[in-house]
């Protein structure tokens, strides 16, 4: 073990891990939303030609759309089920194996999406879209958690911002995969849904060769040789003596405790602000309005006069534009902070959802504003790449000690998803009663996160967990600290009285 910091680590194996890892992880929800869009027609004209064959019904165009709907929001009810079972089983087999059990869902659901044509059964998709949310809602969990335990303190931020960015990457990959000239055809749209089993072949043939999370295997396991062992192989060089004495500090805090459950923490004061920071940070993630500009895309683009056959490959760029501010957001999370990026993003976020309500109200008077439409589409979406899509999933691991970790990511997790479902039941309806302004309620919850951070969410970058628990205690404890203080001074005065009266 070293005790230096003149031995030069090379951080390749964490590169490979992190790599492995979110190819059968995170990307699988990017990439299980975008696969969806190009199949909708095929897959409604499917389940149509199911009823008539079975019962000879010819179903109305609402009803086909109401089994539709089913279909893709079925897929969050399944990531939220997925979110909840993430937990206990993170804590009975690990972070590294319950990645690797997760696959399960995965296979079976691609299976199912496989063979539903051959079938001639749309309740299999239903099943399939299930499996593939449960799937992603683990990994949503696990994967941010598997990378925070594993990196230095100096990469946590860049390395679990990786998930964001793997997420991002699932979304164009989804969408150029979507394509009608590779799998987004009539006759190989079941073959597009099954896909999804690709990525997670590779994560069982590559994470088994990867350690396990070092602090899960000291704090948890209570193994230090195999803690060594894995922080060796993840570092590329001895172990810091600094980096194990931290992880040492960790497990003697939580000496004696067993993992916490979700509704214990709702009774601790002191991690009161904790758990309303991530609840509030995950819900925003999803009701700030980043999945809802993407079904106004289309719209916008057929506006600005691109063709139908075009714009498949416009909406790619949505994606890309996504992916690459994720990439810019992983470089810059350990240079500018946190809540500098989180902030950042929310306000950007405000104003293109002003700019482009404006748009969207003038677009019949002035000639240009579809083109403003579009720009703002791409702006709004880069603004969230840059901050709520990568730093809300940080968030959990820093400020939660490894007792808690599971079961705040939980907490998280379920507040995204049911969100998440929220949002795709009444987005509907918002752009139907609201119109052009339907953007005007999601600029609300950009700028109220905005100021939430910017007034409660302390910087946690490069700080130990005992430090960040440190300035949470400010907040969770904060007119007790002065009452006590109070009465120390009085206790003090006291004693003052008391002492020059005896004299």
């Amino acid at each position: 073990m070293s005790r230096g910091g003149a031995q030069k680590s090379s951080p390749l194996t964490l590169v490979l891990m992190v790599a492995s890892a979110a190819i059968g992880g995170t990307l699988q929800y990017g990439y299980n939303l975008a696969i969806m869009n190009s199949p909708t027609i095929f897959i409604q004209t499917f389940v149509n030609e199911t009823f008539l064959e079975r019962w000879d019904i010819q179903l109305e165009d609402y009803q086909v759309t109401l089994v539709w709907t089913i279909i893709v929001s079925i897929f969050s009810l399944g990531g939220l089920a997925g979110a909840i079972i993430a937990g206990p089983m993170t804590i009975r087999f690990g972070r590294k194996k319950c990645l690797l059990l997760n696959n399960i869902f995965l296979m079976s659901g691609a299976l199912l999406a496989l063979t539903s044509r051959a079938a001639n059964s749309f309740e299999m998709i239903i099943i399939s879209r299930v499996l593939i949310g449960i799937n992603s809602g683990i990994s949503m969990n696990v994967q941010p958690m598997y990378f925070g335990e594993s990196a230095p303190k100096h990469l946590r931020g860049a390395i679990s911002l990786s998930s964001a960015v793997f997420t991002s990457f699932g979304v164009v990959l989804g969408q150029v995969v979507g394509l009608r000239e590779i799998l987004g055809s009539e006759s190989c749209w079941h073959y597009l849904l099954a896909s999804n089993a690709i990525p997670g072949f590779i994560q069982l043939l590559t994470l088994p060769w990867f350690p396990e999370s070092p602090r899960y295997l000291l704090i948890d396991r209570g193994d230090k040789e195999a803690c060594i062992k894995a922080l060796r192989q993840l570092r590329g060089c001895e172990v810091q003596s600094s980096e194990l004495d931290e992880i040492l500090q960790e497990q003697a805090d939580t000496k004696g405790m067993r993992p916490r459950r979700p509704w214990e923490l709702f009774a601790d004061r002191s991690v009161r602000w904790q758990l309303i920071t991530v609840m509030i940070i995950s819900s925003a993630m999803q009701l700030c309005g980043n999945d809802s500009i993407y079904f106004y895309a289309s719209y916008v683009f057929k506006e600005a006069g691109i063709s139908d056959d075009q714009i498949q490959y416009i909406t790619i760029g949505t994606g890309t534009c996504e992916f690459t501010a994720c990439i810019m957001c992983n470089l810059l999370i350990e240079r500018k902070g946190r809540r500098f990026m989180l902030m950042g993003g929310f306000i950007l976020m405000t104003v293109w959802a002003v700019v482009f309500t404006i748009a969207l109200s003038f677009e019949h008077y002035v000639s240009w504003m579809p083109y403003l439409s579009m720009a703002c589409i791409f702006t709004y979406i880069l603004s969230f790449g840059m901050g709520p899509a990568g730093v809300t999933g940080v968030l959990p691991t820093e400020i939660f000690n490894q007792t808690a970790r599971p079961a705040a990511y939980m907490i998280a997790g379920s507040m995204m998803w049911i969100n998440l479902f929220v949002i795709g039941m009444i987005f509907p309806f918002l752009v139907s009663e609201l119109s052009e302004y339907c953007f005007v309620p999601f600029g609300a919850v950009c700028l109220l996160s905005a100021l939430y951070v910017g007034l409660f969410l302390p910087e946690t970058k490069g700080k130990s967990l005992s430090a960040i628990t440190s300035e949470f205690h400010k907040l969770n404890f904060k007119g007790e600290d002065k009452r006590k203080e109070s009465q120390t001074q009085a206790q003090y005065q006291l004693g003052e009285v008391c002492l020059s009266t005896a004299l």
